[in-house]
């Protein structure tokens, strides 16, 4: 053996990676495949997709690889996988698929069917979340199929998270950890097992527990690859595949967070901000803490659903003269908007974005907002509006966090396909008052999967070690004091004023719609 590696695989939104990683945190070589269509809608606001697609690539970029390296393979000790969350799979007694997979993007809504004990509706209602708890059950998946598909509902022995069916196709063991288990169903997060039958919030999406499955620590070997599992993607038979956790919890490992002063930014399709804790407290009012890959931690974390997703919808919408630009010139229309972007004044002249394009459980009744607008403002105002109002929006999550947890962040570290770009992190460090920190690679999900399995196999003594070998600072952004007063400025006197004071017209839109009066 030259020098041990990790084989993981990166099963993401858009594409899926498979990647070598050594001590050193190097990404010794990876394949990408990239999904032609990511997901399929049958309706307006669904999204699925066919069972076995993401392991189909997963074995399409790990057949690439493996062919590439065959002189590595000796050197590969374990394998390592990190996946997307809130994605169900849906399968028999056999394991087969019952129906497609419900994607986490998926936004359909079930009939809210009185499912609650009139008792749990009064505390719901006492506490201020009776709203908010009858989207949440009908935001669930598995109560829209027990509806609206009773014969799929019949059929369907075993409902899993993406991760878990993934593992099973590689070792044939339906398991997966807490860390991977980020789902609407009963997941009691402080706990790290599955809600008991008596718990107060599981009748958001009663699982019945034989239809879920086994939940193991983080680092554990999970099983090892079968025969037919390395035929197909062309790993070595019988390597262990160490249990780590789901996309965002491996991230956040990747870039160095595993200590309360630090906070990880995730500029990707959702966007996120994740903290680290050994103390369990809820990130929001009603909001579990999901659990770190480190098993004695949580992640408190607070998503902006659509997040860097708003981008491309704005290029795919708006920026037509941008791409034909970008085509003549060899380079990504980001590269053309970043360019005219950083040319408007920090604030966009008083243009303002507030990014609820989808809404939350908290915020049921929110839309996306965009205020300030003169005869003076470009689309390029509007496309850094997106990105400030994003990071206005991180901004206002992270100092809930402090407070409700008693922390204080002195370090950011930026991921995700967003953190490529330097206009988004000098706004985000702007915005903050913060350095933010770019790590030497954009595979931070791989790197904290890979970490999870050195440790797990005995390279490292500690997640601290891993991280002083593995992770590498490559950039930082330091805030501009006048920019981060226009950031406080805008924050303090207007941004978060503004889903209060139009809460009741957005209540009174969907009351409309509802009733399809427009």
């Amino acid at each position: 053996m030259n020098r041990p590696l990790i084989l993981t695989y990166d099963v993401g939104t858009q594409s899926t990676r498979a990647i070598l990683v050594d001590k050193q945190g190097n990404i010794v070589d990876k394949e990408q495949v990239k999904y032609a269509e990511p997901y399929f809608r049958q309706r307006p606001g669904w999204a699925e997709q066919k069972t076995d697609f993401y392991f189909d690539n997963m074995c399409k970029a790990s057949t690439a690889l493996m062919a590439r390296n065959a002189d590595k393979v000796p050197d590969i000790i374990a394998c390592a996988v990190t996946v997307i969350r809130d994605t169900l799979v849906f399968l028999d007694e056999n394991y087969q698929p019952t129906r497609d997979i419900i994607h986490w993007l998926d936004a359909r809504k079930c009939v809210f069917d009185d499912p609650f004990p009139l008792w749990k509706e009064a505390v719901f209602e006492l506490i201020g979340m009776g709203k908010g708890t009858r989207i949440a059950y009908r935001t669930s998946k598995v109560n829209w199929v027990r509806q609206k598909q009773p014969k799929v509902w019949a059929r369907t022995k075993k409902i899993v998270c993406l991760p878990a069916y993934i593992n099973y196709r590689m070792t044939g063991r339906l398991a997966d950890t807490p860390a991977s288990t980020i789902a609407h169903i009963p997941m009691d997060y402080k706990k790290k097992r599955w809600m008991k039958e008596n718990d107060l919030t599981r009748c958001f999406f009663d699982v019945p527990q034989d239809k879920l499955y086994e939940l193991i620590p983080s680092g554990e070997v999970l099983g090892y690859i079968t025969k037919e599992a390395a035929a197909l993607t062309g790993a070595p038979e019988g390597l262990p595949l160490i249990a780590t956790g789901a996309d965002k919890a491996c991230e956040t490992l990747g870039l160095s967070v595993a200590s309360p002063d630090k906070a990880s930014i995730s500029f990707g399709t959702s966007s996120t901000i994740e903290m680290y804790t050994e103390q369990y407290f809820e990130p929001q009012a009603f909001l579990p803490s999901y659990p770190s890959v480190i098993n004695k931690a949580w992640n408190p974390e607070i998503q902006v659903f659509r997040g860097f997703w708003m981008l491309s919808w704005f290029i795919k919408e708006f920026g037509d003269k941008d791409k034909e630009e970008a085509e003549k010139l060899g380079v990504s229309p980001e590269e053309i908007l970043n360019t005219k972007a950083a040319q408007v004044p920090a604030g966009c002249q008083g243009l303002m974005l507030q990014p609820y394009w989808t809404p939350d459980v908290l915020k049921p009744d929110s839309y996306g907002a965009i205020i300030g607008f003169s005869d003076y403002h470009t689309k390029y105002h509007i496309y850094r509006a997106i990105i400030e109002g994003v990071c206005l929006e991180l901004y206002m999550s992270m100092k809930s966090m402090e407070k409700r947890g008693k922390k204080h962040i002195k370090q950011l570290y930026v991921g995700g396909g967003g953190s490529k770009s330097d206009l988004a992190s000098q706004i985000l460090a702007d915005t903050f008052g913060l350095p933010v920190k770019r790590i030497h690679t954009h595979e931070a999900c791989s790197l904290g999967a890979a970490m999870v399995a050195f440790v797990a196999k005995g390279e490292f003594e500690s997640f601290d070690e891993a991280i002083k070998s593995m992770v590498h600072e490559k950039d930082v952004f330091t805030p501009d004091p006048k920019n981060h007063e226009i950031y406080m400025n805008m924050y303090n006197k207007v941004y978060r004023k503004i889903y209060k004071n139009v809460r009741p017209l957005y209540a009174t839109m969907n009351n409309l719609k509802e009733r399809n009066m427009i």
